[in-house]
This record gives C-alpha cells, structure tokens and sequence, in this order.
C-alpha cells in the first residue's frame, strides 16, 4: 500500500478566520503564549471579534473602608495584579477593545485609567462604578481620549457638571448613561445642560429625588428610554422630612409617557425594592447575589454573563497568594 498522506493544513497555514473561532474559547491566560507563537498567531489573537468587549467583572481589588477621603485603602499587592492584567490585555488587544466593564468593587488609580485610555482609543462602552481613587483630572483626561464613547456607566460622584461638561465637548456621539448610588436636582440639570441629546438613562436602584426626575421629564426633549427601576424615589416634605414615593402621579405618567421605554418599579412586594428600602436607597450590592449588579431593564445596559476573557479561571490563576 502507498503512503497515506494527510491533507490538512498546518497550524500555521490556518485561516486567520479559523484561529480567531478558535483562540475566542481561550481566557487572557491561555491566549498570552499563544499570541507569541508567530505573527500570524499573533493577528488572530488580537482580532476585534475576540476584544470587542473586555469583561473584568469578577476582577476585584482587596480593600479596606476607611473614615478619610477617598474613603478605600487598596493593598499593594492588589494594584501590582490590576498593572500585570492590564498590561497583558492591552499588550495582545492591540487598540481593539470597545467595550470595557469593572466590578463594581475595583478601585483603580489614575495610572490604571491612563494606561487603558491611551491603548484603547476605540473604546465605545465603560462600565466603571466606582470611581474613589481617580482625579477630576484622570477622568477628565480618558474620556478627552475616548471621542468615540458611546456608552458610561457611573457611580454618584459630589460635582457632576465637570464630567458632563467633558462628555460633551470630547464625545460627540454619547448617547447612554447609567448612574449607581444617588441622584439629585445637581445632577439632572448637569445632564439636562450639557446633554440635552441624551436618548438612554438608566437610574436602577439609585436613590433619586422627584425633583430631579421631573426635572428630567421637562429638559430632556431627546430623551427615549428612563428606567427608575427600583429607585427609592423622595421629595422633602414640611420640616426638611424626607418622604418616600411608592406609587408615581398621573402628572408625572403623564410627562413620560412620551418616552419610547419608561421602566419604572416602586413595589413593597418587589424583591430589589425591598432591599433598595432595607438599604435606606444606598444599595449594599455585596449582600446579594453576584450577577444583581450587572442587571437592568434596559436591554442595552444589562451586562449578561460573565465575558470568557477574564472567567473564573482566569480571575484565580491571577490572584494574589
């Protein structure tokens, strides 16, 4: 009999198309020595289809609470392995990540944000909820960096215009924005000043006053998706009394029903409105279930699973011993 020859391609032969199916089932950690296997190898590693978004949801920093601002105390070591992830992640995406999501218990430093910023300039999407350990002006500098950002997901922060305002002049085609903690008539009229094109806003289990959401209702001509899903909603009352809305208005259902989606839930029978109110309005996302953050009612905001890129293996080959 003759030889039997096999016909198939080499590895190295392979259809970028072909590697890019494949490495997509990889984590950062199994994709780094692959991506140093050859050019080829190394193109097909940082294809957008892999990048587009970066899922760092289980990546958290290790803390302390502290009484002094910015009120967290990271450890050393934490920092160190946020530098060494992102080093690889921005090394082998080469410019091609658009979405990047954080947990909500990861506190980078202006260092961190400045790094990602200047290697991913096609970032359309962040979901960064806390914000403790970065300036005004590391903000400021990342998002001047981002003109293509589409997409902000935010926590409370104590003078909003200047983040407003920043968005506006650097981002010209912003249109989503998620706030986590508290809103107020400040913050509504940054937004309404400085974004009056805005279409989605989600305010999902925030402690929002009635002011401001009507103010919101009356300044956001553009405005076609509001969710206060959860929201423990207030108005101030006779003697500075804070009193809690369970059930919005006619005017005030009125005025959105313009929108194209307005979700809204105050329910004393609903599970996150209960622990919104158990809370007192600031939500202690570490007593509930892991995935209760990520959730929205807006399709476009909610995050879904955990990315592969950083799953749970990865999250503990890199963690700190």
């Amino acid at each position: 009999m003759g030889e039997n020859k096999w016909m198939g391609k080499r590895w190295e032969d392979m259809d970028t198309d072909v590697l890019v199916k494949i490495f997509k089932e990889l984590n950062l950690v199994e994709l780094s020595p692959v991506s140093q296997v050859c050019r080829l190898w190394r193109l097909a590693c940082s294809d957008p289809l892999i990048w587009s978004t970066l899922d760092f949801g289980l990546l958290k920093s290790n803390y302390i609470q502290t009484r002094a601002s910015p009120y967290i105390w990271v450890d050393d070591r934490s920092d160190k392995r946020l530098s060494r992830i992102l080093r690889v992640a921005m090394s082998i995406s080469y410019g091609n990540v658009s979405c990047l999501i954080f947990h909500y218990n990861l506190y980078m430093k202006d260092e961190h944000l400045h790094y990602i910023s200047e290697r991913s300039p096609h970032l359309k999407r962040l979901v960064m909820p806390a914000w403790n350990r970065i300036t005004k002006f590391g903000i400021c500098q990342a998002i001047q960096r981002w003109e293509e950002l589409e997409s902000l997901t935010m926590p409370t922060i104590g003078h909003p215009p200047y983040i407003m305002e920043e968005i506006a002049r650097s981002c010209k085609n912003f249109a989503e924005l998620k706030v986590m903690g508290s809103f107020d008539d400040l913050f509504a009229s940054a937004i309404a000043t400085h974004l009056p094109k805005l279409k989605v806003l989600s305010l999902r289990c925030s402690k929002v006053t009635m002011s401001a959401l009507l103010w919101l209702l009356d300044n956001l001509a553009n405005l076609e998706v509001l969710n206060i899903s959860h929201c423990l909603l207030f108005e101030i009352v006779a003697n500075g009394r804070r009193q809690v809305i369970h059930e919005l208005d006619d005017q005030t259902l009125e005025k959105a029903s313009r929108l194209r989606e307005f979700h809204h839930c105050q329910s004393r029978s609903c599970l996150a409105c209960q622990r919104m109110m158990a809370d007192e309005g600031i939500m202690r996302w570490y007593r509930y279930e892991d995935w209760f953050w990520r959730r929205d009612e807006v399709s476009s905001l909610d995050l879904q699973d955990y990315g592969k890129l950083f799953d749970a293996e990865c999250e503990a080959l890199t963690a700190v011993e």
